[in-house]
């Protein structure tokens, strides 16, 4: 426990020096990579998925496609017809997500998917969309909600089912993304493996990687030292030692991710009371249920490793686009950090940075931004 305690000095990024192709080493490294291996030869690997559709499985009940390796996508749609579209969208949904987020378009065909226990999740901008000819399409990742999980999930793999699913759906050459939370990691990962298919992107508080190499190493050991021990420990794990990542997260014994148990900090009043809202109605639960239900290793851990493992590239060094990007991040967001994302939007130059003042995590909360987002992307 005392090395624990000793964990904000010990830091993804406090003194640390740089690896081969500038990627930044933690003193950490190499202490839990030489843990992780004794563990990971100790404990049984994370239980098999129970995938949608199999003997023991739960069942489908949403459209789905089927990709290239053989797996499914299943995925919720909204707005104006598809055929009669100005604008095609690709929504990738957060943390704890679902094909159900969304800035949420209203109708196609009514769009029984779209329930009110997923409201607070969502922008309800139907008018706007009818009148901009919005189409949007949301989708469970692989391994949340009835998408098959993909053992070999990465930031490209998720770039590439949001073309697998644009292509199945017949959206045409180009299409616009939108992500939210961590979901953003698609965005990234399209604009750096698929940017002549993207006619426009937009990132809704998008999650970062704290061992990106462009970040100043003193600056992110600084904004990862203010987390809880816990999630930073839980990240940790997840980057240097992802094969114990699921064997970390059960056991309870030390401490683990807050951001997972639903009991992290939140600074912002809107936040605390939407989540005291959806905690004590019982929302947040139903969302869990939702998004795990095929295990939660293959939708809420394997989130964590691709998000906070080792990237093929650095968001920083991207090239500008063929297509406008737009970022929206609050100045009060308890989740991820206001510090590092001005940093980014700073060496970015053909990003469209838009900081909200007094504006936390969730923006679904925040009065007339879905139609704002909307508009900026459309009108």
């Amino acid at each position: 426990m005392e090395l624990l305690a000793k964990a904000p000095v010990l830091s993804c990024a406090a003194k640390r020096k740089r690896g081969p192709g500038g990627a930044a080493d933690s003193p950490m490294g190499p202490l839990v990579g030489a843990l992780a291996r004794w563990i990971h030869w100790a404990v049984p690997p994370p239980p098999p998925p129970r995938v949608c559709g199999t003997p023991g499985g739960p069942p489908v009940t949403a459209p789905r496609v089927r990709l290239r390796d053989g797996r499914h996508l299943a995925y919720a749609e909204s707005g104006v017809r598809k055929e009669d579209a100005r604008f095609k969208v690709v929504f990738s949904h957060g943390f704890t997500g679902s094909r159900l987020d969304s800035i949420r378009a209203a109708p196609v065909s009514a769009a029984p998917h779209f329930l009110p226990l997923f409201v607070c999740y969502s922008w309800d901008n139907s008018e706007v969309a009818e009148e901009l000819g919005v189409y949007m399409v949301g989708f469970d990742r692989a391994g949340y909600g009835e998408s098959d999980p993909n053992p070999n999930r990465s930031v490209k793999s998720a770039a590439l089912d949001v073309e697998e699913l644009a292509d199945a759906l017949g959206l045409g050459p180009k299409f616009y993304v939108i992500g939210i939370s961590l979901g953003c990691h698609a965005v990234w990962g399209a604009l750096k493996y698929i940017p002549e298919r993207i006619a426009g992107a937009a990132m809704m508080a998008p999650v970062v990687n704290y061992w990106w190499p462009g970040f100043p190493a003193d600056l992110a050991a600084e904004v990862y030292a203010k987390q809880e021990v816990g999630d930073q420990w839980a990240l940790r794990v997840s980057h240097h030692a992802p094969g114990i990542l699921h064997w970390w997260m059960e056991q309870s014994w030390l401490p683990t991710s807050t951001v997972v148990a639903n009991t992290t900090y939140l600074p912002n009043k809107r936040d605390a009371e939407i989540r005291r809202t959806l905690n004590e109605d019982g929302t947040l639960q139903k969302k869990r249920e939702l998004a795990t239900q095929q295990g939660i290793h293959e939708s809420y851990y394997r989130d964590m490793m691709v998000m906070f493992g080792k990237w093929e590239f650095d968001p920083m060094s991207l090239p500008k686009p063929p297509c406008p990007v737009h970022l929206w991040q609050g100045d009060e967001d308890g989740l991820v950090p206001v510090m590092l994302q001005r940093y980014l939007a700073s060496r970015l130059s053909w990003l469209n940075y838009h900081e909200l003042p007094s504006t936390g995590h969730f923006m679904s909360g925040v009065p007339g931004l879905g139609d704002s987002v909307l508009r900026t992307l459309f009108g």
